[in-house]
C-alpha cells in the first residue's frame, strides 16, 4: 500500500506522535496521524480525527507544490507541515467507439445529465465516523488493467478530462466485491456511468463502480469487505464489459490502483 500509509517526520519539526510524510504523490490517498484530540486541516479543508488520532486525506492529480496541513494540538498550540507533491507522468489514451451520444449527448438529456452529477456530488459531501477507509483495501474484481487513473483521454476524437479511476477489464457479469467495508449511498442507473453504485468507507472517502450490468445491493445496505455487491457490465459510455472503480476524498479524486501496489 504505498500510498496508504504511515510516515513518521523529523522529530525536530512535530510532535514525537507525529506520523506524516515528508511527500505525497498525485492522486495519492494518505492515512498519517497526529496526536488525540487534536484538530486538522488539509488545504484549507477541516478533517475528521480518530480517537487514536489518525485522518485521512487525499492528493488532488493537479496538485503541485506543497500541501498545507494545519495541526491544533488540544493545548490550542498550531504547528504547520507541508508535505511536498511529487508529480506523476499522465498518459494520452484514445478511446473511439463509445456511443456517440455519451459523447456530445442530445439536449433533451442535459437535464438529466445535471440532475445526476449532483445526486453524486452530494453522495461525495459525506463525513462519517466509518472506518473502511484504514483497511487494506482489495481488488473488485481481477483483470486486465485496461484504462489508469489520471490519463487524459479523447473519446471519438473529442478530447475530455483526466481518468477518474482505474478500469479493470473483465467478462460481463463477473462479480464485483467490496474493496473496504462501507455503506451505500447511490445504487442508479445513470445516463454517462450506467449502473452506478457509490459506497462511502468513511472520513470523505468513498469508492465508485461504474458500467455495472447488474446491482445487488441497496442505499444505505451496510456491506463488509469482499461482498459481492454488483457484476460486470458494459452499459453508460463504455465500449465493452469492465468495471471503473474510482475513489474520492470528499471532491478530490484519488487512484485506487495506489492502494493496491504488492498486491
Amino acid at each position: 500500500m504505498a500510498a496508504m500509509l504511515f510516515a513518521a517526520i523529523s522529530p525536530a519539526l512535530a510532535a514525537p506522535a507525529d506520523e506524516i510524510p515528508d511527500t505525497v504523490q498525485q492522486g495519492a490517498l494518505v492515512v498519517a496521524r497526529t496526536a488525540p484530540g487534536s484538530q486538522v486541516t488539509v488545504a484549507g479543508r477541516d478533517v475528521r480525527v480518530s480517537g487514536d488520532g489518525s485522518f485521512v486525506f487525499g492528493v488532488a492529480r493537479d496538485a503541485s507544490g506543497k500541501l498545507p496541513l494545519r495541526i491544533t494540538r488540544p493545548d490550542g498550540t498550531v504547528e504547520w507541515d507541508s508535505p511536498t507533491v511529487m508529480a506523476r507522468d499522465w498518459d494520452i489514451e484514445i478511446i473511439n467507439g463509445v456511443p456517440p451520444e455519451t459523447v456530445d449527448p442530445p439536449k433533451a438529456v442535459a437535464e438529466r445529465i445535471a440532475r445526476e452529477a449532483a445526486a453524486v456530488a452530494s453522495a461525495r459531501t459525506l463525513d462519517e465516523a466509518r472506518d473502511g477507509y484504514a483497511q487494506a483495501f482489495t481488488w473488485p474484481v481481477r483483470g486486465r488493467i485496461s484504462g489508469k487513473f489520471g490519463s487524459g483521454r479523447v473519446y471519438n476524437g473529442r478530447p475530455g478530462g483526466g481518468h477518474s479511476g482505474m478500469d479493470i477489464a473483465a467478462a460481463s457479469g463477473t462479480p464485483v466485491r467490496a474493496p473496504a467495508s462501507g455503506v451505500v449511498t447511490l445504487a442508479d442507473e445513470l445516463y454517462i456511468t450506467g449502473g452506478t453504485i457509490l459506497l462511502d468507507h468513511g472520513h470523505g472517502v468513498s469508492s465508485n463502480f461504474l458500467h455495472l450490468s447488474r446491482m445487488d445491493v441497496s442505499v444505505g445496505d451496510t456491506v463488509e469487505q469482499g461482498q459481492v455487491i454488483g457484476a460486470v457490465g458494459a452499459t453508460g459510455r463504455a465500449t465493452g464489459p469492465h468495471l471503473h472503480w474510482g475513489m474520492n476524498w470528499f471532491d478530490v479524486r484519488v487512484d485506487p490502483q495506489l492502494l493496491l501496489t504488492g498486491q
